[in-house]
């Protein structure tokens, strides 16, 4: 339930407004600054003090070590479409990085690496060898191209809401709503993070694309439940009839508070019905704190909402070509494609990301992937297997 807008960043720090000098350019370079953190022990002197009250060199450390475990060897630097790109022996990493009128970094922000994949089938080998359970589905007009246990059923995590915005899709055109319809954001939808709109006072008037505009590119709860209000338990529902009742995400972070843990039992123990009739129950009981969900402990990861990657596949055709599918492309680069569509999802314990493309030649791709462990996911190793086959793709689809 957090949203992946940006899978690998460390910091982009705000900026000192110091000019730079020349004697201070002739110092160090961008390029050589990257190089210095690859090749030699890091030293906080390297550092603009903003930078380091937001990040401390272990964590550069860390992040450089994992990049090395991942990718291999540091071979090198190029530059690459007005960024760096740092090579490994297994792949590269594309990063920016910006200098103080000292020369010390006060920027640095890495992208979603890409890992070297020789085809489909070394992605689907590499993802299958992660601990705990996982799906893959690669398809195209042409057919599926790749799958890993595709109609095994996993939790998702927020791209859940992708079958919010297929039923709100359906009002729509039916002409029973429309997207600049005023609605006022109910008291009873406010959930916790992801999102800005947990801060917004009841009574507050958005419109219905603004919520799924936020609930798809930042993931927002509040706004999601909000639309879930406004369209129906029911007719969201259509869209995961095995999966009774429909939850909210408020709903499922009340049943995942360890303080609420005779009621998760009563739930999980229920059919149905009665898990339904405990949604009044829920309803009095007051959200927890979002730093229970911070620790990075998986927690009652049953508490979720299933589907299998042709579902997965299935409800983003229906909504992709929306513009505000498009805000957040995920780990796609919106240059290698005509259109770009995404929405992921995750909790500890809890991984997914599914993305709809249309090459420049107008052919349509869908790639959905998930992960599900009861410890702690390698986020970096899934994001980089799962950007590995969107790099296969575009350059097949670009002829390359």
């Amino acid at each position: 339930m957090h949203p992946r807008s940006r899978l690998f960043v460390l910091l982009l720090a705000a900026a000192t407004g110091v000019l730079l000098s020349a004697q201070a350019l002739a110092a160090v370079t961008p390029q050589q600054a990257l190089e210095r953190l690859m090749t030699e022990e890091i030293q906080p002197a390297w550092f603009a003090p903003a930078f380091l009250s937001q990040v401390p060199v272990a964590q550069v450390e860390a992040i450089v070590a994992q990049l090395t475990s991942l990718l291999g060897e540091y071979e090198g630097i190029v530059q690459e479409n007005g960024q760096f790109l740092i090579v490994f022996s297994e792949g590269a990493v594309p990063a920016e990085i910006a200098l103080d009128g000292q020369g010390r970094i006060q920027g640095l922000f890495f992208h979603p690496p890409r890992p070297r994949m020789s085809g489909l089938e070394d992605a689907v080998a590499q993802l299958a060898q992660l601990p705990g359970t996982t799906h893959l589905l690669v398809i195209s007009d042409d057919g599926i191209l790749a799958a890993h246990q595709p109609e095994r059923r996993l939790a998702v995590g927020s791209a859940f809401k992708l079958a919010v915005l297929a039923a709100l899709r359906d009002q729509i055109n039916a002409g029973e709503r429309s997207w600049d319809e005023v609605v006022l954001l109910p008291a009873e939808a406010k959930s916790l993070p992801s999102g800005i709109l947990q801060n917004w006072p009841p009574g507050s008037p958005v419109t219905v694309h603004t919520l799924a505009a936020l609930m798809i590119s930042v993931s927002d709860n509040t706004a999601t439940d909000a639309l879930i209000a406004l369209v129906g338990r029911d007719r969201v529902q259509q869209y995961a009839a095995h999966q009774v009742p429909f939850l909210t995400t408020r709903e499922a972070f009340v049943l995942k508070d360890p303080a609420n843990a005779k009621l998760l039992e009563r739930y999980r123990k229920a059919d149905a019905a009665g898990r339904e009739a405990l949604l009044e129950e829920l309803a009095a009981l007051p959200l927890p704190s979002v730093e229970i969900f911070a620790q990075g402990t998986p927690l009652a990861t049953d508490v979720e909402w299933f589907f299998n990657t042709y579902e997965l596949c299935s409800l983003m055709a229906r909504v992709q070509d929306l513009p505000l599918m498009g805000i957040n492309p995920g780990a796609a680069d919106p240059g290698d494609w005509r259109q770009v569509a995404y929405k992921g999802g995750s909790e500890p314990g809890v991984l997914s990301m599914v993305t709809g493309l249309v090459g420049h030649d107008g052919k349509r791709y869908c790639v959905a992937a998930s992960w599900n462990h009861d410890a702690a996911l390698d986020e970096l190793q899934f994001y980089s297997i799962y950007r590995g086959i969107l790099d296969v793709l575009a350059q097949s689809s670009a002829g390359r």
